[in-house]
């Protein structure tokens, strides 16, 4: 940490602000900022200097759309996601930035191609969304949910993942927005005991997200004043191409 050069510390604040605007309004674009903060840092270590400003976003998104988030959807998410949460603590036992890297950029590119063909196709839409009960739709609350734990647990990446489980189910802006802030922000507390016990959030760690912080807050305040300028269309386009640009930057790096 004591290393880092002023141009780094520029780039993190950046990717900082981009945490606080991907949390009010468009979620994918977090990518983004995992990929600068992996580029600067270590990338495993990376991980864990994100997790308490992905944190501070959260409680800022939850202010802002609490009232707005569908619980049932949740209630079906957490099983599966917990799983994914052990999965992936059980895989950053031992694996190393390549294998850490590698893994979550062939998934977040992976999710978005079957989110573009399963629109384009006709096979998500909103009746098939929120309300979706049957066996289809516990498989596939299942199979994102685990994806989406075993991603954020590795990389925080799990951004991605949910928006495009979000969408696929007709989720419209602010119920997508309402519904991913209290997602994260319990997942992303829960995650904490086990970043302590990988060693990735120790004193140094916290030192640096003291100061990377206060760029959150005034990311989130312009999201929060974007947000309602971005039409439905131009959002879900935003989520899903920041989603690629994300999984490309990890699997070139």
């Amino acid at each position: 940490m004591n290393t880092i050069a002023l141009w780094e510390l520029a780039a993190l604040a950046g990717a900082a602000l981009l945490v606080g605007f991907s949390k009010t309004a468009v979620s994918g674009a977090n990518t983004v900022s995992l990929a600068i903060f992996a580029a600067v840092l270590p990338a495993r270590e990376s991980t864990g200097v994100l997790l308490p400003l992905l944190i501070v976003g959260d409680v800022l998104a939850v202010v802002t759309y609490r009232r707005h988030a569908h619980w049932a959807t949740l209630w079906r998410l957490l099983p599966a996601v917990a799983v994914g949460v052990v999965a992936g603590w059980a895989f950053m036992l031992w694996a190393d930035d390549a294998a850490v890297r590698v893994s979550i950029g062939a998934i977040l590119l992976f999710m978005a191609a079957v989110t573009v063909w399963r629109r384009r196709a006709g096979a998500d839409g909103a009746a098939a969304g929120r309300s979706a009960g049957g066996a289809g739709g516990r498989a596939k609350a299942g199979s994102y949910g685990a994806l989406g734990g075993f991603t954020t647990m590795v990389a925080n990446a799990g951004g991605p993942v949910m928006s495009l489980y979000l969408i696929s189910s007709g989720f419209r802006k602010l119920g997508f927005l309402g519904t991913s802030a209290w997602f994260f922000f319990i997942v992303n507390v829960c995650k904490v005991p086990f970043s302590v016990g990988l060693g990735l959030i120790d004193g140094d760690s916290l030192k640096l997200d003291a100061g990377l912080a206060l760029f959150v807050i005034p990311g989130a305040l312009l999201g929060k004043l974007c947000v309602d300028r971005i039409d439905q269309l131009l959002f879900e386009r935003l989520v899903i191409a920041a989603t690629v640009v994300g999984g490309l930057q990890l699997l070139l790096r």
